[in-house]
């Protein structure tokens, strides 16, 4: 009998060991797959900005213009719409190039209510007709966003802003800005509050012009 309980508590220890180890690796997989999340959202949109660029050869009087940077605070994930060199041509035959516009947006999960996913929208053919009307890619950047804060520096003044506009002559009008700041808290994989900042250097800051 004695043999008998100590077996028992022996198996009891065991099982008890096993099931720790096995909801640490399941905690351990969790975080390590929302962190490749965040780094992979964080690094293509790191790379959009980078890229960023205005051009002048365009009819410079049209409603929408083919080469913006324009952003909107509102929300908990701010709606910005800019042009840039970061297309990824897949094909060396495609009929495409690097150019693009890109839009990140808000979206309520489908799959989750009250959840708020990151989207990035891709236009791939720059155009004059307003952007709801032009076929685009879209994909979730990250999902379940607690809050995206994007900061801009203007280095004619020195100084982060919130928004940026070129497209009005009291904004941004033919500037680009030379960093952007990326600020994106989400919930962690123990549901705790995870907070990441992170830079873009933008190397364009002025518009390109072809014409003499």
């Amino acid at each position: 009998m004695i043999a008998s309980a100590v077996m028992v508590i022996m198996m009891a220890l065991a099982w008890r060991t096993i099931g720790n180890t096995s909801d640490t690796k399941r905690s351990f997989e969790a975080y390590e797959q929302r962190n490749h999340e965040l780094r992979m959202a964080l690094g293509r949109v790191v790379s959009d900005f980078s890229s960023a660029y205005l051009s002048r050869n365009e009819d410079q009087t049209q409603t929408h213009p083919r080469t913006m940077f324009v952003t909107k605070g509102t929300g908990k994930v701010p709606d910005i719409r800019f042009s840039t060199l970061g297309h990824r041509v897949l094909w060396a035959d495609a009929n495409e190039s690097e150019q693009t516009v890109i839009q990140y947006l808000q979206r309520s999960n489908p799959d989750k209510p009250g959840k708020i996913d990151w989207i990035r929208r891709e236009q791939r053919r720059h155009s004059n007709e307003p952007p709801e009307d032009e076929a685009s890619d879209y994909d979730v950047l990250l999902t379940d966003v607690l809050e995206a804060k994007l900061e801009f520096w203007n280095w004619k003044n020195s100084e982060w802003q919130d928004t940026w506009d070129t497209t009005q002559s009291d904004g941004q009008k033919g500037m680009l800005p030379s960093r952007v700041r990326i600020s994106v808290t989400i919930k962690d994989a123990s549901d705790k509050d995870y907070k990441v900042v992170t830079e873009a250097r933008i190397f364009m800051q002025e518009p390109l012009n072809f014409v003499q």
